[in-house]
């Protein structure tokens, strides 16, 4: 595990490298360099190497890392050598996508039901995952713990959502409702993905290029 602080910026960069390292993995590359991967995702080299260099030595100087063990480390850094079972709060676009992507499944994230407060989407199922009336989110959490919540809701459902999760054990949160939501438990973390700013991000580089 990480030997010290790790800063916020670099956990960020850290699901990049997994992804780098997973594919090189899948074709056959064994070892690489701090230079080559840092080529691949836009770093220098001494943003590899002090990066991966928090969690611990890996690799040896002029040898570079082994693909399959540099993988593996950060995987267990970012907690998926653990299942993880999710719920998804909101049955719309967003959290059906979310339910069918394939890869969290791949990557050990198993959703176990969304919920959703429309007659005509309760008793559903999105790939084989049962629609829920979201009035027995308590009752099905009590029975199914889940590590994850997926918030898919309107801007004005999600706080009260929130503090339902939190009221029912669930204190990880990946919150896409277009809303900052407010917390003051230590234990609640939430990751807020606002779809909007990504986009406005890329035309800020193009209008400045």
């Amino acid at each position: 595990m990480a030997t010290g602080y790790v800063s916020e910026a670099a956990i960020r960069r850290l699901p990049a490298y997994y992804r780098q390292l997973r594919e090189l993995e899948k074709a056959g590359v064994e070892t690489i360099s701090s230079k080559e991967l840092g080529e691949r995702l836009h770093q220098t080299p001494s943003q590899i190497r002090q990066d991966i260099n928090t969690f611990g030595g890996i690799g040896r100087q002029g040898c570079g890392y082994q693909v399959k063990e540099l993988k593996e480390r950060i995987g267990e850094e970012l907690g998926l050598n653990a299942e993880h079972r999710m719920v998804i709060l909101g049955a719309g676009s967003i959290g059906t996508a979310v339910a069918r992507y394939p890869t969290f499944q791949r990557e050990g994230f198993r959703t176990l039901a969304l919920f959703d407060s429309a007659p005509s989407k309760v008793g559903t199922a999105v790939d084989g995952i049962p629609v829920l009336d979201i009035a027995d989110l308590e009752t099905f959490l009590g029975e199914h713990p889940a590590d994850i919540a997926v918030l898919a809701l309107p801007a004005g459902a999600a706080q009260e959502a929130l503090r339902r999760l939190e009221e029912s054990g669930v204190n990880a949160v990946w919150n896409f409702a277009p809303a900052d939501l407010q917390y003051e438990s230590s234990r609640m973390e939430v990751v807020n993905v606002h779809l909007s700013d990504s986009l406005q991000v890329l035309t800020y580089k193009m209008a400045h290029r």
